[in-house]
């Protein structure tokens, strides 16, 4: 079994910045792709930001040029550090990655959640 751990979460006001952390213990043999979703209130969730196992990364347009994906794989540690934020970046986040087996294909698992408040 695989735990995610999230931190860094909390209120701010706008234009400031915050880094959410995402840490994954357990029975990890290899991590795939490491991912950032968020779900506002009354919304659905959605998308934020994904990294692959080679580090490359790619943003939602919403938060291009403000988010910064990054992971740790010695650590299997996924970040986010958000700057210039805004109201509308109010949610609570969500991590989510891929675990890779040797034999049993991948699966899925997600993180607890971190709320996020931007004051305006």
């Amino acid at each position: 079994q695989v735990q995610l751990v999230e931190s860094g979460g909390g209120l701010v006001q706008a234009g400031g910045s915050l880094r959410l952390s995402c840490a994954a213990s357990g029975s990890i043999f290899s991590i795939n792709t490491m991912a950032w979703y968020r779900q506002a209130p009354g919304k659905q969730r959605e998308w934020v930001s994904i990294i692959s196992t080679g580090g490359t990364t790619t943003y939602t347009d919403s938060v291009k040029g403000r988010f910064t994906i990054s992971r740790d794989n010695a650590k299997n540690t996924v970040y986010l550090r958000m700057n210039s934020l805004k109201p509308e970046d109010t949610a609570v986040y969500y991590c989510h990655i891929v675990v890779v087996t040797p034999t049993a294909g991948s699966y899925n698992y997600w993180g607890q959640g971190t709320q996020v408040t931007v004051s305006s």
